[in-house]
Parts: C-alpha cells; sequence; structure tokens
C-alpha cells in the first residue's frame, strides 16, 4: 500500500503529465499527442523531498504525494 508523503492539494489538467523531478518538487509536462511535441517542464509545487530507495514516487487521486514500496522480482545472484 501507498503512504502519503506530503500534502500538495495539486489540480490536474488534461493533457499533461505530473511527475516528481529531481529536486523533489512536484513539475508538469504537456504531453506528446498525434505527432506534436511535449512541452518543457514547469514547476507546480515546491516540496523539496527526500527521495528513498526502492520507493516509487507519485501524485494520488487528492493531489497529495504518495510513496509506494517497488515490487522486485528475485534476489539479484
Amino acid at each position: 500500500m501507498a503512504e502519503k508523503v506530503a500534502k500538495a492539494g495539486i489540480k490536474r489538467e488534461k493533457g499533461y503529465l505530473y511527475y516528481l523531478d529531481k529536486q523533489g518538487d512536484v513539475s508538469r509536462a504537456k504531453m506528446a499527442r498525434g505527432g506534436k511535441k511535449g512541452g518543457s517542464p514547469q514547476k507546480v509545487a515546491k516540496l523539496g523531498i527526500k527521495r528513498k530507495p526502492g520507493f516509487l514516487y507519485f501524485i494520488d487521486k487528492q493531489g497529495d504525494v504518495s510513496a509506494a514500496k517497488m515490487a522486485r522480482a528475485g534476489k539479484r545472484r
């Protein structure tokens, strides 16, 4: 299960991809559709989240940042 990391309250717009960037802030970029190029990213919320290895960070349905443990298959040899 996922756990909330930060409350952001982001209202999503159609046609944009929302993600957590390298600085730990929420950014968005226009999605490429039907031969049209995508747009350059723009910051939506400055949060400064420190990432933990082995977790997937995403913007949930409430517009907040959540993290879920990544499923790893098997054991490395």
